[in-house]
């Protein structure tokens, strides 16, 4: 069983786990989900992380009562060729995780570089990624949980079998420094690039786990299948 870590500092975090529910499915992987809320649950058995979407300063704030990004960027340091996929905020707390840590993707980072939360918008994208297709699957939101939150439901996704475009969320998203990108490019807006690749990172400035296409968290559950 795959044991996915999933920060739960700010954001997106529960549409997070819906996605690799169902990216699960779609390729037939038993995978434990979790919540990642302390330093001291980010050990050794984890098999992979997701840094989600939100409020990057939020995030670092939240994360000092319990030393939780000191611990996720202590285990990626000791573990790097165990994916992570960092979307959005995400992507910036890759970029520019500050402590001692030098960036764990190499790319300059801007926040909130595309206006504010009313300039946000939805594209189309042209992906590069190998990524194994799946299949389809039918599946149901989970039940409310202790705090009564409802999780998106899961739309029911047939595999892309050959599309190369991916439709993208950007929420008061960042932007990558074009200049300054040293990583593999793997997701663009026109001549933009929004996606990168560096080793086991996959830096989105978008949210997938908005969408019902699952394909970039059935990259992080085929990487860490591969990495064991």
């Amino acid at each position: 069983m795959l044991r996915v870590g999933l920060a739960m500092l700010q954001g997106a975090r529960y549409e997070h786990s819906e996605a690799i529910r169902a990216a699960s499915l779609q390729l037939g992987e038993d995978v434990e989900v979790i919540h990642l809320k302390m330093g001291k649950q980010v050990d050794a058995e984890l098999d992979c992380l997701i840094l989600p979407g939100g409020e990057s300063t939020a995030m670092r704030k939240a994360s000092e009562s319990e030393s939780l990004l000191g611990a996720i960027y202590a285990w990626m340091s000791e573990y790097p060729t165990r994916p992570v996929l960092g979307t959005c905020a995400g992507a910036i707390l890759l970029a520019q995780p500050g402590l001692e840590y030098d960036p764990f993707i190499r790319t300059g980072i801007s926040r909130n570089a595309w206006g504010r939360q009313r300039d946000s918008f939805e594209a189309m994208l042209e992906v590069s990624l190998e990524v194994p297709i799946g299949k389809h699957v039918e599946t149901s939101a989970d039940k409310r949980n202790q705090f009564n939150h409802q999780p998106l439901p899961v739309q029911p996704s047939a595999p892309e079998p050959s599309s190369e475009q991916f439709h993208g969320v950007f929420i008061r998203a960042p932007r990558f420094e074009q200049s300054s990108i040293e990583c593999i490019p793997i997701a663009s807006l026109g001549e933009e690039i929004v996606g990168v690749l560096d080793g086991a990172r996959l830096a989105l400035t978008f949210h997938p786990e908005l969408t019902g296409d699952y394909r970039f968290h059935r990259w992080l559950l085929h990487r860490a299948s591969n990495a064991n």
